[in-house]
């Protein structure tokens, strides 16, 4: 638990907070946007659903997603994954996206009693319960997939840190949703805090990545070949990455 108090820890340790922060939010507005369409009384019960759906399978992939990421390729795939993250993060934190943004708001404010500040200037589309739980399971499945990913390549270093974010991730989502949500909503520096910080994580996991299966592959001698002399795979490097 040492590793928690040392400077890398500490950082990681923030990463993963303001991660945590904008990634719980913009589930729970994904899921009220789903949700949106439904009339009052199925409305509620789609958001609740959503919502434990997304704690279960944030809990899933926590179990599994350190483990695959060992395996070779899919360190720099979960960067490209994590890229998309990015730019669907900021489609939404810019205007184009923020009518369909406050209809998700208004519809989670109106389910769970947290103010929120929506005020969308449009009807959403009507849609039945069972299109609307089908969108709410794409959306917890993506997002609980690209939380956890998040979180893993920013504290895969930091045992503690990455057992305490994925706990955070489980505990914010569950909870303090709605309450994250508003939060987003009133401080929208915290959205854009969040998204370089996913993008900080996305590039140094497909540059991490990428080393890793040139080690792995035997190409050690035909990258540093390419390569300046600086980014050169180093002997220390290549035999903590064979040692694992």
């Amino acid at each position: 638990m040492t590793d928690l108090f040392t400077p890398g820890g500490v950082a990681a340790f923030f990463q993963v907070v303001m991660i945590d922060l904008a990634l719980a939010g913009d589930n729970a507005v994904a899921v009220g946007m789903a949700a949106a369409g439904l009339p009052q009384d199925q409305r509620r019960k789609a958001i609740i659903v959503g919502l434990a759906g997304a704690v279960a399978m944030r809990v899933t992939f926590a179990l599994i997603t350190t483990q695959l990421l060992q395996l070779v390729g899919l360190l720099v795939a979960g960067g490209f994954l994590l890229l998309w993250v990015c730019w669907k993060m900021w489609r939404d934190l810019r205007a184009q996206g923020r009518e369909e943004r406050a209809e998700g708001e208004a519809a989670l404010e109106a389910a769970r009693g947290v103010a929120i500040g929506a005020a969308a200037k449009r009807q959403p589309r009507v849609k039945t319960l069972r299109q609307a739980l089908v969108q709410i399971l794409i959306a917890d499945l993506t997002m609980s997939l690209d939380n956890v990913l998040a979180v893993a390549g920013a504290a895969r270093e930091h045992p503690w840190v990455l057992i305490g974010g994925l706990l955070l991730s489980i505990t914010l989502t569950g909870l303090a949703a709605s309450w994250i949500a508003r939060l987003l909503s009133r401080l929208r520096w915290i959205g854009f805090v969040g998204l370089a910080i996913v993008l900080y994580v996305a590039l140094h996991m497909i540059w991490v990545g990428t080393r890793t299966v040139v080690i792995d592959l035997g190409k050690t001698h035909a990258y540093n070949a390419a390569m300046p002399g600086p980014l050169d795979i180093g002997p220390t490097e290549e035999a903590r990455r064979r040692g694992k």
